[in-house]
């Protein structure tokens, strides 16, 4: 059987030390140290990993030596990010949110994992940025917070 492909906005990593998000955000890394997930994060998580706290910065490290992917962002997914603010989903300000989206529609991710609900996991804002991938020529992308990923 096929493993899910999970792309991790920073939210995730740094929510496995919060105490609102510590305990699905450890649960859903947990099945990635089990081999139960593939994950992917991109070098917008690595940049925004930079000033975090050094247990979040250790933590991301982890995940990569234990074989996280690190996806690049290119043209098409800026071009599309671009695309999620022509269209008023999010404004130029949250434009590293619309990159995170973005990054993982172009790469093919069945599902981006994220604590942010004002712009990232949010009924309607998913069914904006579906129907600009859809027109764009991608697939839906599926978003979910770690609390409906993991499998406890």
């Amino acid at each position: 059987m096929r493993k899910l492909k999970l792309y991790l906005d920073t939210s995730v990593i740094g929510g496995y030390f919060d105490e609102e998000f510590s305990c699905w955000s450890q649960k859903i890394i947990a099945d990635f140290r089990k081999g139960n997930l593939r994950f992917y994060l991109s070098t917008i998580t690595e940049a925004e990993i930079v000033d975090a706290p050094n247990e979040v910065k250790e933590l991301f490290y982890e995940l990569l030596e234990l074989g996280a992917v690190v996806i690049q962002e290119n043209e098409d997914s800026l071009n599309l990010a671009d695309k999620y603010i022509d269209e008023n989903i999010l404004s130029i300000n949250y434009r590293d949110d619309a990159r995170h989206i973005a990054i993982a529609t172009v790469s093919d991710i069945d599902v981006l994992v994220s604590w942010n609900f004002k712009h990232i996991v949010h009924y309607d804002k998913i069914k904006k940025f579906n129907s600009v991938n859809i027109k764009e020529g991608y697939k839906p992308i599926d978003i979910y917070s770690p609390m409906e990923v993991a499998s406890e």
